[in-house]
């Protein structure tokens, strides 16, 4: 009887100072996931892997609980507690981003998920990120360091050797979605320009000397090439076609269930949703997507603007840039604004690796954005 009295106690309090907006976009934009993978991607995917024609949904739908658990956790867990524990987590991650090269599992031409016996396929990266931004963040704002250019160095240090991991695997897209995230947090902290762009010089000559030099990283040059050089290009296909999907519905769709041209789309539950979405539900569900996650972004930055504690602050504008920055890589993938990359929408791509991911992101922002209780 206890038990329940404070497990009840343990819900009130934290219902009562969650930012109840906040969560309820973020809800909102899973279940919109899950409407996506029961409708029009799970029945798909199941075609051609010959499964049940809902498996992928109940696998999706069973990552979503998962990912609200995790949810729950941070953000009704102390604030201090959180940042005692990030760094720890985030070491551990680091750990498995590092065994990826040596015991990691190939798919598609590159190397970055780890199969282990007791648990699920995943990606080490989408631990790594979330954690990776408290990390920084903590170091950046920490008081008892006054010399800032060997903080700026110790960061941009732990971000390039996770760069240069991901890019042997090869991934260009988070590659370039970790030095980003580092980028806004250093900019944010008051940086002097120079050394910006200094680093980022620094990033770009060693990305360089690695495609040219490093057999491994050839694969990202290649890449490159194709997506500069359309006529002989041969990594274009998979953009062409979600771009012939996206035509192919117009700005009202085709309507539920009529999409054709998504059996050619590859990844079509993952890497390419929001070109299915958009054959079957047109250019208008895109537009009503992209302004929920702009009303979810704009929220958390109101957030921002009234918190007084530096280290909050930062942790905040990395969690949103990053979610940010991925959906609109995700879209420019898809219409062919960025070379082919893996890249998941936020919220609504299947992916147990990336739901995850993104529950981190979500439970941090929902501790930082609590109601502050003032003790008098």
């Amino acid at each position: 009887m206890e038990d329940n009295k404070s497990l009840y106690n343990l819900y009130y309090e934290w219902w009562k100072n969650i930012d109840k907006f906040i969560f309820s976009l973020i809800i909102l934009l899973f279940v919109i996931g899950l409407f996506f993978s029961l409708v029009s991607t799970s029945l798909l995917v199941s075609d051609k892997l010959d499964t049940n024609d809902y498996a992928f949904f109940f696998k999706h739908l069973s990552f979503v609980f998962l990912g609200l658990m995790i949810i729950f956790v941070l953000s009704s867990i102390n604030q201090e507690k959180l940042f005692k524990i990030s760094p720890i987590i985030f070491l551990f991650s680091l750990t498995f981003l590092f065994l990826v090269p040596i015991i990691g599992v190939e798919i598609n031409s590159a190397q970055r998920w780890i199969d282990l016996y007791l648990f699920p396929r995943f990606q080490p990266i989408e631990l790594v990120k979330p954690f990776l931004i408290v990390l920084i963040s903590i170091i950046l704002s920490n008081e008892k360091y006054t010399n800032i250019y060997l903080k700026y160095l110790f960061s941009f240090l732990i971000t390039l050797i996770i760069a240069l991991l991901l890019a042997a695997q090869p991934d260009i897209g988070q590659t370039l979605l970790v030095f980003f995230s580092w980028s806004v947090l250093i900019f944010i902290s008051g940086i002097n320009i120079i050394f910006l762009i200094t680093s980022f010089l620094i990033f770009l000559i060693t990305l360089y000397f690695s495609i040219n030099f490093i057999t491994k990283f050839a694969y990202i040059k290649n890449r490159l090439l194709s997506f500069f050089n359309t006529e002989t290009g041969t990594h274009n296909a998979q953009s062409e076609k979600a771009i012939d999907s996206i035509t192919s519905g117009g700005f009202f769709g085709k309507g539920l269930g009529e999409g054709t041209l998504k059996n050619r789309v590859p990844e079509a539950h993952t890497d390419y949703i929001i070109s299915v979405i958009s054959e079957e539900f047109g250019v208008i569900a895109i537009i009503l997507i992209l302004l929920l996650f702009l009303i979810f972004i704009y929220s958390v930055f109101k957030k921002v603007y009234l918190e007084n504690v530096e280290r909050n602050k930062l942790v905040l504008v990395g969690c949103i840039s990053l979610i940010l920055v991925q959906a609109m890589i995700h879209i420019g993938v898809n219409i062919r604004l960025f070379p082919t990359t893996g890249m998941t929408l936020p919220f609504i791509s299947y992916g147990g690796s990336s739901i995850i991911s993104i529950s981190i992101l979500s439970g941090i922002i929902l501790n930082l954005t609590k109601r502050k209780i003032v003790l008098r």
